[in-house]
């Protein structure tokens, strides 16, 4: 239930009924108009709302605004409305103030609906996927795998609560060339282990991690030195086998701990056992958007507007990353029945998104519409004014899991959720753990904690009684019921914009409102009907900011 939405469509209808009624009466002419507009006015002392809708009658119906706004206004009825009165400013504006029936619906639709106040329903619902982190599973999560698996969970829970029906995904790149070098680096690490450092020389290309030195000495604690004795593609085998999966459940478990947990893990294997790249790329030839040139085949990308061709099938008879790509994205669509895909990627790669968008077009799959790329700028972690790149606590690279060492994992989401995916963020490791009011985490749990307390500490005076919310009359009451309507809005407007981080600064300002309420309006020493009634606007209040922080992924606790 969306009360802002409501009393905007409220105040359009008043307002064309109000023009019919003025014609009928020879107030106005009769001429093709333009639709209402309702708008929220640029300075709060003129209204809840404005229309221009006399403005833009000024051509069609050759009279002056403030004449047309007049006539308006003497044939509108305000009874059984959500409105007190409309008043005309300047040339023809028509401002609308709410009045007390609107507040107290506000406040009941949130009673009424709890911990899902704030869902609404979609116009055109549609199901959705968001694909997130897909981190290759041959090292440890960064920084970027940290803010983007907070961005699309984030994102994933909006689009959920705007009325989609939603999936996360994580694909697991567990084929090509990067599997192919895992096991190298491996292997590498492991004869070195047991047979010196010049035993093998390791490759500068290999990945160069810790992680793969911890590796090679879980083989030996597992296997000792049999696997020097193995045929290397055999021992390759058996590194792959183990070493993935020991990645990959491990990325599961910081996930995990990071309070994001997927609908599916899909293998990138897969689609390579089952044939489907072959057949997509099948498809690609078929529909005349392939040449074959040096013995490898070529997706002709420069047809489609983008600046340099892609190799699809490399000379060997392997399939590139960008072949599987393609037959990723077409199972997605054509196999699963998506209508939407986003995915939330780094910034190096936008230079794939119209090559990946347009080869999808080629199959008649609509990928420049139905496949969404939220590009994500880099992160700098500071601290003490410094950027950091280590962890204290291991000397090595900072990972996701060495950050949820570091900082509680409510703060690393609401940090990092704290800004649009397109800008660049620093993360004051500092201020995340800050108990005070310049943390904006702690500043919209406190308040959550402050009204929980105050719950806790006043009882009703007729507890079975519905309050008399006509009372909330203060400045501070409405402006603070009126934050609270605008939640549906802000869900609605987050998901539109591929941007959660509007349910950061919501809950700022919302805690900021409730602050001043409390500042302003006694609750306990208050006449007794006036106390019920602020009590019912503190109860709203409260379920809202957990809402807020439910879809962040973050706790709403009840003491600090």
């Amino acid at each position: 239930m969306n009360l802002m939405e409501n009393a905007r469509c409220q105040a359009a209808e008043i307002v064309r009924a109000a023009y019919k009624a003025a014609v009928l009466a020879g107030a106005l002419p009769e001429a093709g108009v333009p639709a209402v507009a309702v708008e929220t006015p640029k300075d709060a002392a003129n209204g809840d709302w404005a229309s221009t809708f006399a403005m833009q009658c000024a051509k069609p119906l050759r009279m002056p605004p403030r004449k047309i706004a007049e006539a308006l206004l003497g044939a509108m009825v305000l009874d059984g409305t959500y409105f007190e009165q409309v008043t005309i400013a300047g040339p023809g504006f028509l401002n609308f103030t709410l009045g007390s029936r609107w507040y107290a619906d506000a406040l009941r639709a949130v009673e009424g609906l709890g911990r899902d106040y704030g869902r609404t329903k979609a116009e055109n619902p549609e199901k959705i996927m968001v694909e997130f982190v897909s981190a290759n599973p041959t090292g440890p999560m960064h920084m970027g795998n940290a803010r983007g698996g907070v961005l699309g969970d984030c994102l994933a829970e909006v689009l959920s609560w705007a009325g989609n029906d939603v999936t996360r995904e994580f694909y697991i790149n567990d084929a090509g060339n990067q599997v192919d070098k895992f096991a190298h680096s491996v292997e590498g690490r492991y004869i070195q282990a047991l047979r010196g450092v010049d035993a093998v020389a390791f490759d500068p290309s290999w990945y160069q991690g810790a992680d793969i030195k911890e590796l090679a000495d879980e083989l030996i604690r597992i296997h000792g030195e049999k696997l020097l004795d193995l045929p290397e593609e055999e021992r390759r085998q058996i590194i792959t086998e183990y070493g993935l999966p020991a990645n990959i459940a491990k990325m599961e478990r910081d996930l995990e701990r990071y309070k994001i947990k997927y609908d599916v893990w899909f293998r990138e294997s897969g689609l390579h056992d089952s044939g489907f790249v072959e057949d997509t790329v099948a498809l690609l030839e078929k529909a005349g958007a392939t040449y074959e040139q040096d013995g490898a085949l070529w997706l002709r990308s420069t047809g489609f507007g983008c600046d340099k061709d892609d190799v699809l099938r490399r000379a060997n008879g392997f399939y590139t990353y960008f072949a599987a790509d393609i037959a990723y994205h077409r199972n997605k669509f054509d196999v699963r029945g998506f209508d939407r895909v986003i995915n939330i990627w780094g910034a190096d790669h936008h230079g794939h998104v119209a090559r990946l968008q347009r080869a999808l077009d080629a199959i008649g799959l609509d990928g420049s519409h139905r496949l969404e790329i939220v590009l994500m700028q880099l992160v700098r972690m500071m601290q003490d004014g410094e950027v950091v790149r280590m962890s204290k606590r291991t000397g090595k690279s900072l990972t996701l899991s060495d950050l949820l060492d570091e900082i509680p994992v409510d703060a690393a989401r609401f940090f990092f959720n704290s800004r649009a995916a397109e800008t660049q963020m620093e993360f004051d490791l500092d201020l995340a753990v800050k108990q005070d009011s310049e943390n904006p985490l702690y500043y919209v749990q406190y308040a959550h904690a402050r009204i929980c307390s105050v719950l806790r500490g006043v009882a009703p005076s007729t507890p079975d009684a519905a309050p008399d919310l006509a009372l909330l009359t203060h400045e501070d009451e409405k402006q603070l019921i009126k934050n609270i309507a605008l939640l549906p809005d802000e869900i609605r407007m987050a998901a539109r914009d591929r941007d959660p981080s509007k349910l950061n600064k919501f809950g700022v300002q919302l805690a900021g409102r409730y602050h001043k309420f409390y500042d302003s309006c006694r609750i306990k020493d208050a006449e007794p009907a006036l106390r019920d009634a602020r009590l019912a606007l503190c109860r709203a209040a409260r379920q809202t900011i957990e809402n807020v922080l439910s879809i962040i992924g973050v706790e709403a606790p009840e003491r600090m």
